[in-house]
């Protein structure tokens, strides 16, 4: 099963051109729907008016290398490590589903079109694995709406597209590469059976890349990017137009703000650090 480039068996059933033009057609619905969801919600829009906003509320100017230094730490952290999940299982969690997509996705396009890499079908068949324990992990036992709402774990909305569309491709493919291996010489070992999860490996495979209009699939494409922006308003000094972290007890502060010492005193007490007092337990 692991050694086995499922696709290669059953090339003469559908023909290599075949499956290589229905990648083709998933890829321009990626594109297409994420440039759509950027144009419905408008976020493109909004990323760069913030941007300009910022940029006349920046105190300071940030140059070219020191912007190159913060992408890198973007890369490193938000999308290499997911850094920005506090709560240690759901970053696992992600980190297990996202290089699992990853792992799947670019093996089944060397795969399809052509390359014969030994190696392939494992890292296929390992980006699968991946994928189920990482999605499913976060499922069952991580989801936000669980934690948050009590929503059961068979209530679907419309938000969990992705997340379903996604666990049931690699679900699938799985169980259609075990039938698959089944077969004494590569082929396939019963029509039936096989058949029917290949058929559902499709559907749910081609309802996700079409889908990504409606679910979560485009902010994997947006997050970065914001993620970047952030990094720069803080060294710029525009800080998001949000407020900066005051000492309470500054002088400065409270002749700025004089309800502190009026309602709090000319030295307040530290009060804790709030919401991180807490281990994160959500999403």
């Amino acid at each position: 099963m692991f050694t086995t480039n499922p696709f290669a068996a059953i090339a003469d059933l559908i023909p290599p051109n075949v499956q290589q033009w229905y990648l083709i057609v998933m890829i321009i619905m990626v594109a297409g729907g994420t440039i759509l969801d950027m144009m419905h919600k408008k976020s493109a829009k909004y990323f760069f008016m913030d941007s300009e906003k910022a940029k006349k509320n920046a105190k300071r100017t940030v140059g070219g290398g020191e912007k190159v230094g913060l992408a890198v730490a973007t890369v490193a952290n938000e999308v290499l490590t997911s850094g920005e999940f506090a709560n240690p299982k759901r970053r696992m969690s992600h980190l297990l589903t996202m290089y699992g997509f990853i792992l799947f996705v670019v093996s089944t396009l060397m795969m399809i079109f052509g390359s014969t890499a030994a190696v392939l079908p494992k890292i296929w068949h390992i980006g699968a694995l991946m994928l189920v324990v990482g999605g499913y992990w976060f499922w069952f036992f991580i989801r936000v709406d669980v934690n948050s709402e009590g929503v059961r774990w068979y209530q679907l909305r419309r938000a969990d597209l992705f997340v379903v569309s996604l666990l049931l491709t690699a679900t699938f493919a799985l169980i259609w590469s075990y039938l698959q291996s089944k077969g004494t010489t590569g082929t396939i070992a019963d029509l039936g059976w096989t058949s029917l999860f290949f058929g559902l490996f499709i559907l749910a495979n081609t309802t996700l890349f079409s889908t990504v209009l409606w679910s979560k699939f485009a902010h994997m494409f947006f997050k970065p990017a914001a993620a970047f922006q952030k990094r720069v308003a803080k060294a710029d000094g525009s800080n998001l137009n949000l407020p900066a972290d005051y000492d309470l007890t500054d002088p400065a502060v409270q002749a700025r703000f004089p309800d502190i010492p009026e309602y709090m005193g000319k030295n307040p007490e530290y009060m804790g650090p709030g919401i991180r007092r807490e281990s994160a337990n959500h999403y």
